[in-house]
C-alpha cells in the first residue's frame, strides 16, 4: 500500500513524527533513515548507550565546519542513525526561554509563540523530579536531574564556585522564572541516554503501519507540475523510488537543505552551478546558519579527583550578557573532562553564547547525493558576540580563582599571559571559539512576504505543494539553550498538525 507520508530522517523531530503519527492506524508512513536502526536496548551498541559523554565517531556523518580565517576545518559531529543527534549528544533538555519562541512569532510564525509550544513541551517529557503545570508526567522522554549525591567533584566545585560569585541557586532550568547554577534536566536515566530512538520509536515497534528504511540514502524528492510525487533512494547500493503526496523533511539542518538542493529547490545561482534542474527558486534555503559560539579553559586535576569514566556533564550556570536584549542568554559549563581526542585527562569551563547575532551559511559545492555542503557558521563574526564571549570567559577565569575549584584543578591553558588583558582574550577567542554543535535555520520559516524564508510557519517549502520541513532548519532564530529538546518539541506540534490535517 502506498504510504500517505514518508519522513525523511529519523532523528529529533523525525522520529517524533513518525511514531505520532502512526499512533492513528489509519495513517501509514514511512520513516527513511540514512543510519542504521538498531530496534532494541540489547542490539545498541555501547556508544549511544552511554550518556556520560558523546558518540562522536561511529555513528556519524563525517561534516566539516570552517570556523574562521586561518583556521583548518573541523569535525561537526551530527548523529547518523535513527534517533539522529539526540542518539549521540550530551543528553542537555533545556528548553530556551519564552522570549525564545516569542521571536519566532514577531517573525510571521504565530504559531510559535511560547504559550503554543509550551503544551507540546508538557507533552514530550515525563519529568521525574518537577511537579506542576510546566512538566508533564508521562510523555515517552524521560528526564531528571543528577542529586547532590550524584554529582563528580568538578560539577559539585562548580556549583560551589558559583556560590562564592555572588549567584543563586537554579533547581529548574527549564522554568522561565528561574535562574542561576544547578543541575541540568537531562535526558538519561542513570548513565543511560534516552534518544527519541528509544523513547518513541520504542513505543511504535510493531505498529504495521509504520516502515522503517534504515541505511537508506534520500537522493532527492520527486516532484511534477509543482507538486510532491514522491523521493529517491538508495539501498545497498540500489536507486529506487518510493511514490507518495506527501514528504516531511526531518533530516536536520545541514542535510535537509542539501536534498532541497538536490532536488532543485534553492537558490537559482546555486542550482545552475551545480546543474541541478529548477523546481523552485527558494533564496534562503541555505543562506543563513545559527550556531551557538563557545571556547573554554582547561584545568589540571589534583589529585585523584577526575576521570574519564565521569559524566562529562552535569550542571550549569545560567546568567544574562552585558547590555544585552535577553536575560540568561548565556551559560558557564563545568566539564569533568575534555572529549578531545589525545587529551590528557583535563577539566573544562566553558563559555556558551545563546544568542549570537551573527550567522553564518551552507555552501553547495556539488549536487551529488552524498556531497556534503560547506559548513561556515561566521561564529563571532558580530562584535557583540565577542564581547559577549569575552565577558564569559573572564567569568569562567572567576570560576577558577574560588577556593572550590583551587582545591580540585590548576588553569594550564591557555597561558595566563595569553588572557592577561581584553585584547589578549579577545584574539585568544578568535582563534579558538568553537561550535556548540547546535545549527539551525538553514531553510528558516516566516511569514510569505518574508523575503528571508523559505517555508510558512507549518513548514511548507515555497513552491512545492505537499513538501515540508519539520526540524531545527526552519527556525528562523537559535533558541538560547541547547536545541534537541526544542526540536523534539517541533516534531510533537507537527504531528499533532498533521494528525489534525492541518498541513
Amino acid at each position: 500500500m502506498e504510504p500517505d507520508t514518508i519522513v525523511v530522517g529519523a532523528g529529533s523531530a523525525g522520529a517524533v513524527i513518525a511514531s505520532r503519527l502512526t499512533e492513528d492506524p489509519a495513517r501509514n508512513v514511512v520513516l527513511i533513515e540514512a543510519g542504521p536502526h538498531y530496534a532494541t536496548e540489547a542490539e545498541t551498541p555501547e556508544d549511544l548507550l552511554d550518556g556520560r559523554k558523546n558518540s562522536t565517531r561511529a555513528h556519524d556523518w563525517g561534516f566539516l565546519f570552517f570556523p574562521g580565517e586561518g583556521r583548518t576545518a573541523t569535525h561537526y559531529p551530527r548523529g547518523k542513525v535513527t534517533g539522529g543527534s539526540s542518539a549521540v549528544n550530551t543528553c542537555i533538555a533545556l528548553r530556551g526561554q519564552p522570549y525564545d519562541y516569542d521571536e519566532w512569532a514577531a517573525k510571521g510564525c504565530p504559531e510559535w509563540k511560547y504559550e503554543k509550544c509550551l503544551p507540546a513541551f508538557v507533552k514530550l517529557e515525563t519529568d521525574l523530579d518537577m511537579d506542576g503545570p510546566l512538566h508533564g508526567k508521562d510523555g515517552p522522554m524521560l528526564l531528571r536531574r543528577a542529586k547532590p549525591e550524584e554529582l563528580v567533584p568538578f560539577q559539585r566545585a562548580f556549583l560551589e564556585a558559583c556560590a562564592e560569585l555572588g549567584f543563586s541557586p537554579c533547581a529548574d532550568h527549564n522554568d522561565p522564572g528561574q535562574a542561576g547554577f544547578g543541575p541540568h534536566a537531562m535526558n538519561k536515566i542513570g548513565e543511560r541516554r534516552v534518544s527519541t530512538a528509544r523513547a518513541y520509536l520504542g513505543r511504535a515497534a510493531g505498529r504495521p503501519n509504520l516502515s522503517i528504511l534504515p541505511r537508506a540514502l534520500v537522493r532527492r524528492v520527486l516532484t511534477h507540475d509543482g507538486r510532491v510525487t514522491g523521493v529517491e533512494i538508495e539501498r545497498d547500493g540500489v536507486v529506487e523510488s518510493i511514490a507518495c503526496p506527501r514528504v516531511v523533511l526531518s533530516a536536520g539542518s545541514i542535510q535537509t537543505p542539501a536534498i532541497l538542493v538536490r532536488s532543485g529547490i534553492g537558490p537559482r545561482e546555486v542550482l545552475d552551478r551545480l546543474g541541478v534542474p529548477l523546481v523552485s527558486d527558494v533564496p534562503a534555503v541555505g543562506a543563513r546558519l545559527f550556531d551557538h559560539p563557545g571556547c573554554l579553559i582547561a584545568l589540571a586535576p589534583l589529585g585523584d579527583v577526575a576521570s574519564f569514566e565521569h559524566p562529562m556533564i552535569q550542571t550549569t550556570l545560567r546568567f544574562s550578557s552585558k547590555g544585552g536584549n535577553f536575560p540568561n542568554d548565556m551559560q558557564l559549563q563545568p566539564l569533568s573532562f575534555l572529549q578531545i581526542e589525545g587529551a590528557p585527562l583535563l577539566f573544562g569551563i566553558a563559555a556558551v553564547v545563546g544568542k549570537p547575532y551573527a550567522a553564518g551559511r551552507l555552501i553547495f559545492t556539488s549536487g551529488g547525493p552524498r556531497a556534503q555542503p560547506e559548513i561556515r557558521p561566521n561564529l563571532l563574526g558580530d562584535p557583540r558576540d565577542l564581547a559577549a564571549l569575552a565577558d564569559g570567559i573572564e567569568l569562567a577565569l572567576a570560576a577558577a580563582r574560588t577556593r572550590a575549584i583551587q582545591n580540585l584543578g590548576m588553569p594550564v591553558w591557555p597561558s595566563p599571559e595569553e588572557l592577561a588583558t581584553r585584547a589578549g582574550i579577545e584574539g585568544f577567542l578568535r582563534m579558538n571559539v568553537g561550535s556548540g554543535l547546535h545549527p539551525v535555520g538553514t531553510v528558516p520559516m516566516g511569514a510569505p512576504d518574508d523575503p528571508e524564508a523559505a517555508v510558512d510557519q507549518y513548514g511548507r517549502v515555497r513552491g512545492v505543494l505537499g513538501l515540508l520541513v519539520a526540524d531545527a532548519s526552519l527556525m528562523p532564530t537559535i533558541p538560547s539553550a541547547n536545541t534537541n529538546l526544542p526540536t523534539i518539541m517541533i516534531g510533537e506540534r507537527f504531528a499533532e498538525w498533521l494528525r489534525e490535517g492541518r498541513i
